[in-house]
């Protein structure tokens, strides 16, 4: 019986007999088409030409799915987030993240930050002569942030073409992070100069509600240390479709961990200050669900993107009250991974080295 070798990437294939065979180990695997995104893995699979009655269903497991049972990977169509498995990590792929987060952090301090050396106060003083209000100025600083990061983002298939997906990270991480910072230290130097609205500090349980609300909205942050390797560019940077942990919660945990960050923020210091600050944060989000979603529709499709939409949510916990996300019985263990545990650290640090944090941002008298 005649057969042909083709690559496939769809997760189910109706193939022509029940003696056909999958070569997982006798044939050499290409790398997957850039079309998958590394959504699925490429698998040479050996496919009768005759006899095309006899059918059956093969479930081919996405990169999301490997090691899971065919009933674990039944449907799943996204990545496992927040997986972080040792036994594949390289020391010297942290050596590498080590030396250019250094690198990066001093050309920061170099360039942007010392005012003796860098553009940062330039560019603040620059954005000052629109008003004399700060209000205004906060708001334009996180308006030109969004418009920046939002826009490289959307140019990123584009960008990536032109000058390959490492250097395109580069670019979108050298010209967003300055502004990030900037807008950052802008905020803690002047978030009491503005019009106060309440004072509600001294009022019992105030505190702990907004410690509590800022450790959750970082805990919904953690998407962003998923990848840090691919961040820094050390590994070929992705966009990830997520559907485990913390997007079985909610599809955009970023957007909901702001939100909280800033109605607990403007609650706790109460003037126009921080409601401009927050006016521009979360609305440079909202915007950001809706581009988010759209770009990720186009990289991999609208019945790949859909299939997770329809069982994830944008408003916390919607899906899984509406029967639409299905929680597996031991769905907790998703959360015991190692990203989560480093958020954690990280969000217990950033509330204790809060007074440096003010102090170094005083000292730029940005």
């Amino acid at each position: 019986m005649a057969a042909s070798s083709i690559t496939l990437s769809t997760q189910f294939l109706h193939l022509s007999t029940p003696r056909t065979r999958v070569c997982l180990s006798s044939c050499s695997l290409p790398p997957p088409s850039r079309r998958t995104y590394g959504l699925t893995k490429s698998i040479p699979i050996l496919i009768p030409v005759s006899q095309p009655k006899n059918r059956r269903k093969i479930l081919l497991l996405s990169v999301a799915a490997v090691g899971k049972t065919p009933s674990e990977a039944e449907g799943m169509v996204g990545e496992d987030s927040a997986e972080f498995d040792f036994s594949k990590q390289k020391t010297s792929s942290w050596v590498y993240f080590t030396v250019i987060l250094a690198v990066v952090l001093y050309a920061l301090y170099y360039l942007w930050i010392d005012n003796s050396t860098g553009f940062g106060k330039s560019f603040i003083d620059a954005v000052s002569t629109l008003s004399e209000s700060h209000e205004i100025i906060m708001f334009s600083l996180t308006l030109i942030f969004a418009i920046v990061h939002s826009g490289l983002a959307s140019l990123r298939d584009q960008g990536e073409r032109l000058v390959g997906d490492r250097a395109f990270r580069v670019l979108f991480a050298g010209i967003s992070l300055p502004l990030a910072v900037s807008t950052i230290v802008y905020f803690i130097n002047h978030r009491y100069d503005g019009v106060q609205l309440w004072q509600l500090q001294s009022f019992p349980g105030v505190h702990q509600l907004v410690w509590s609300s800022n450790f959750i909205s970082f805990l919904l942050l953690s998407p962003s240390t998923f990848n840090l390797l691919e961040i820094a560019a050390v590994d070929r940077p992705k966009m990830h479709l997520w559907e485990t942990g913390i997007i079985r919660i909610t599809r955009h945990p970023q957007m909901v961990g702001q939100v909280i960050w800033c109605l607990a923020h403007t609650l706790w210091i109460g003037n126009s200050v921080a409601v401009a600050a927050s006016v521009g944060v979360i609305g440079h989000h909202l915007f950001g669900v809706w581009n988010g979603d759209r770009r990720l529709a186009t990289r991999y499709g609208e019945e790949a993107f859909n299939a997770v939409k329809n069982r994830t949510s944008i408003v916390p916990f919607a899906a899984i009250l509406d029967g639409r996300q299905k929680l597996p019985k031991d769905y907790y263990r998703e959360f015991i991974r190692l990203p989560y545990l480093a958020v954690t650290i990280l969000t217990l640090g950033v509330y204790f080295a809060h007074p440096l944090m003010q102090a170094a941002s005083f000292q730029l008298h940005w």
